[in-house]
């Protein structure tokens, strides 16, 4: 099952983020099976203020651990972090179903 992740970062974390970042990409790497979908969210300026990732997961409960594990998340980066359920209707420009 497809849910989304959406992370808001704390204001004024970017050294958090950058910090952090190696870790982060080493625990996706090990999810990347998983993964649908995985970047960070820009400011106005184009700077990183949070990550979107869609995940293939089994179950809510998964997906909250996926998020719970994030070395970003463990660094304290995030304000928020809000887990849906998620129905892709497009991929790669082509209707599905």
């Amino acid at each position: 099952m497809l849910f989304a992740l959406i992370c808001t970062d704390r204001p004024g974390r970017l050294d958090t983020r950058m910090a952090t970042r190696p870790a982060h990409l080493a625990y996706l790497e090990t999810y990347q099976s998983k993964l649908a979908h995985a970047g960070a969210m820009l400011d106005v300026d184009g700077r990183p203020c949070g990550s979107l990732l869609v995940i293939d997961v089994a179950d809510r409960a998964e997906a909250e651990g996926f998020a719970e594990g994030d070395p970003y998340a463990k660094a304290g980066l995030f304000e928020s972090v809000i887990i849906r359920p998620f129905r892709a209707i497009f991929k790669d420009g082509e209707k599905l179903g």
